[in-house]
């Protein structure tokens, strides 16, 4: 099964911002030494969990260290964007890493109004064309003519070469799966972010108005999944906690750093425990083989093609060694770093 990683760059209470940049550059070698699929790095704004704000500059960085992994953008959130210069900059980027760079392209903001706002003053419009943008993406990444009478089709995105960037569709919802099926584009849905809620249908709108692209003739899907393996499932529960307090805090506007395991369960005492241990039971957390089993499951269940994995820990070295333990579970890693 291929299985693939996202990256979202957390802060994490004590350790500065910076250094959770570069641990997603270090943990992306680590990934490709263990044999993941592709690599990629979100982009939100003004969050004080998720740090991640450049994805196209932290690709170039592990483009840079990386010689075999798929690297890419989940997502571009193309709304901030004019979408030629988002095919500027992946065209730059597949130059720097031919074949391998991919980009994933998302209609939320990753972010509030207000931010959103600030990033392009006409954000409340770019929704709405989003699939005409998408379009347009597509034939300037390609190096392909725009539509007829388009204002700008004598614009090229350069440079131009003899590989090109593959475009994804993200989302968590049924807009995203329709927009991926009528341009005839991969799609991803974000399982870990609605707990799958409305991913089983999004998938299936997704194949059943799939409209063949002369790139990929065939429907192609993913899932990605919230993932914690360890040595024992106690030891998983155990950093787990973190991940456990963080969600009951987003659930209340709350959005603050990573807090440690024993921090965290302190302050869990305040929620409701009902809904903490069911998060806990829901959640793929446990020994590499627990894990690699769910998601094989979940991958069978819904039938989609591949899995990513996005895991959050306090302290780094767990989450590498969770990668780890998941790689050699799923029988394609080498070793480890």
């Amino acid at each position: 099964m291929r299985l693939s990683v996202l990256d979202q760059s957390i802060a994490v209470a004590g350790r500065p911002h910076d250094q959770s940049i570069r641990n997603t550059v270090a943990l992306a070698r680590h990934c490709e030494a263990l044999g993941y699929e592709r690599f990629w790095v979100s982009e939100h704004h003004n969050h004080p969990t998720i740090v991640g704000t450049a994805p196209e500059i932290v690709i170039a960085a592990i483009a840079a260290t990386t010689e075999r992994i798929r690297i890419g953008s989940a997502g571009i959130m193309l709304p901030h964007y004019a979408p030629f210069k988002v095919a500027e900059v992946f065209r730059v980027l597949d130059a720097l890493a031919p074949g391998r760079i991919d980009l994933g392209l998302g209609r939320a903001p990753g972010s509030d109004g207000r931010t959103a706002f600030a990033l392009n003053p006409a954000a409340n419009e770019r929704p709405e064309h989003f699939p005409s943008d998408v379009r347009d993406l597509i034939a300037w990444v390609h190096g392909e003519p725009l539509i007829e009478r388009h204002p700008f089709a004598a614009v090229k995105a350069f440079p131009l070469t003899a590989t090109a960037p593959e475009i994804w569709i993200l989302g968590s919802s049924d807009y995203g799966a329709q927009v991926a099926a009528l341009f005839g584009l991969p799609y991803c849905y974000a399982w870990f972010f609605s707990d799958g809620a409305g991913g089983e249908r999004a998938i299936d709108i997704y194949r059943r108005t799939y409209r063949p692209s002369v790139r990929h003739p065939e429907p192609r899907s993913g899932l990605c999944v919230w993932a914690l393996a360890a040595e024992t499932m106690e030891e998983a529960q155990y950093h787990f906690t973190s991940r456990a307090l963080s969600r009951m805090n987003r659930d209340r506007g709350i959005l603050v750093p990573l807090d440690d395991p024993d921090t965290a369960a302190e302050a869990l005492k305040a929620y409701d425990q009902g809904r903490v241990e069911r998060f806990r039971r829901d959640s793929f957390v446990g020994t590499g083989p627990d894990v690699a089993a769910r998601i094989e499951e979940l991958k069978n269940q819904v039938g989609v093609d591949e899995m990513a994995v996005v895991t959050w820990t306090h302290d780094e070295e767990v989450r590498r060694a969770s990668y780890t333990h998941l790689a050699r579970a799923m029988g394609f890693a080498p070793g480890s770093t």
